[in-house]
């Protein structure tokens, strides 16, 4: 999946001065909240005392679960929430409506694996990274061991997802591939013999791939790139580095590798 960014401090002085420049005394914000002139990130979501939190379908980061979320991140939003001593409430959001979302404040925060990108880092500020989000390579597991690294695969027949990382990857290597409509789509094409190899995110492979999982005649190998994964707030927020001491106290508490042990995300952990 796509989806990719530094840290700022300090209040969210931007959205007050428009405030303040429209002749008004607040701006409103999402479903009629309102951000008080020189009021910082972290006091504005407790004072409405809900963190809104942008997501989508993406398993085993973030999915529905009836009418709630579920998932690695949407557990960790849950915490953070919890330790601002606000509700947390999750918004499916349009991935390509992320960051209007979050400056006009439908949402407070990207809670699903964004990676980091240089686009997103002078729009939004960002956690630092948590998580991994390469492309690897995934083979059927008959045969693996013939591939020691990627140079081995070249003359193969590869599937993406269409427009994702995966699919910029191999045509940037000009490797020969065939689209799909998602990454399962993919992996089922090399299940099915269709294609020799699928090239999908590394927490999608884990989730997917091997030993008890839906795809068990499949493996994952080596990465193709460095990709990593974040959280996005508003630019200029105090939230950044809430978040940030909040998921270092994670990783160093084992709560993020005992949560990466249920969703099958051990490898995507950066510590």
């Amino acid at each position: 999946m796509k989806k990719k960014i530094g840290s700022w401090k300090g209040i969210l002085i931007g959205a007050a001065m428009i405030g303040l420049l429209g002749g008004c005394g607040a701006k409103e914000k999402g479903a009629g909240a309102v951000l008080e002139p020189g009021q910082s990130d972290l006091e504005y979501v407790q004072s409405k005392g809900t963190l809104l939190i942008g997501v989508t379908d993406f398993p085993p980061v973030d999915y529905k679960e009836g009418d709630s979320w579920g998932g690695f991140d949407a557990e960790l939003a849950r915490a953070f929430a919890e330790r601002l001593g606000v509700e947390p409430e999750f918004v499916e959001i349009d991935w390509d409506d992320k960051i209007k979302l979050l400056e006009d404040g439908t949402i407070d925060c990207i809670w699903n694996n964004m990676t980091l990108t240089e686009e997103l880092q002078e729009t939004i500020s960002c956690s630092e990274p948590y998580l991994s989000n390469s492309q690897v390579v995934v083979l059927r597991t008959d045969g693996s061991d013939r591939y020691e690294k990627v140079e081995d695969c070249q003359h193969l027949l590869f599937a993406a997802e269409a427009g994702s990382t995966g699919e910029s990857v191999l045509e940037e290597k000009n490797y020969r591939y065939t689209t799909y409509d998602s990454q399962r789509e993919a992996l089922q094409s090399v299940s099915d013999k269709q294609s020799d190899a699928a090239v999908i995110d590394v927490i999608m492979a884990g989730y997917f791939t091997g030993e008890g999982h839906e795809f068990e005649d499949l493996c994952f190998r080596f990465p193709l790139n460095d990709e990593a994964g974040v959280v996005g707030f508003r630019k200029g927020s105090d939230l950044t580095e809430r978040g940030n001491e909040f998921l270092k106290d994670c990783l160093e508490d084992g709560t993020m590798e005992t949560l990466a042990e249920q969703y099958g995300m051990e490898q995507a952990i950066l510590n």
